[in-house]
């Protein structure tokens, strides 16, 4: 019997696949399948920080601005949080050990 491969290619761009979301777990999973082999792809970076920022045309959409970020977060460095917050003059939430947010607190309602 041939090998059959399966192919995840999440479409965010959001860099290391393979330690990202679900997709290191799925891609696990499915390698114990017998005959099948897993394969993560990186996408393209969709160009967030590829192009100046327009910061004078993004204040004209709101009137306040409140920004959370987390000097551990794997995604948007520390700098980059920092720049958005000088650039759009937000109520900036600075946090440590949260990383991006995505895990929920033990004990925390």
């Amino acid at each position: 019997m041939p090998l059959k491969r399966a192919v995840i290619v999440p479409g965010n761009g959001a860099g290391n696949t393979e330690h990202c979301n679900w997709y290191g777990w799925a891609k696990q999973r499915i390698n114990e399948i017998p005959d099948v082999s897993c394969t993560l792809k990186n996408m393209p970076d969709p160009g967030y920080f590829s192009r100046p920022w327009e910061w004078e045309k993004i204040r004209t959409n709101v009137q306040y601005i409140i920004q959370f970020g987390s000097t551990d977060d794997s995604f948007l460095p520390w700098e980059e949080q920092q720049e958005v917050a000088d650039g759009l003059k937000t109520d900036l939430h600075k946090y440590s050990g949260r990383g991006h947010f995505q895990n929920s607190l033990s004990g925390a309602h």
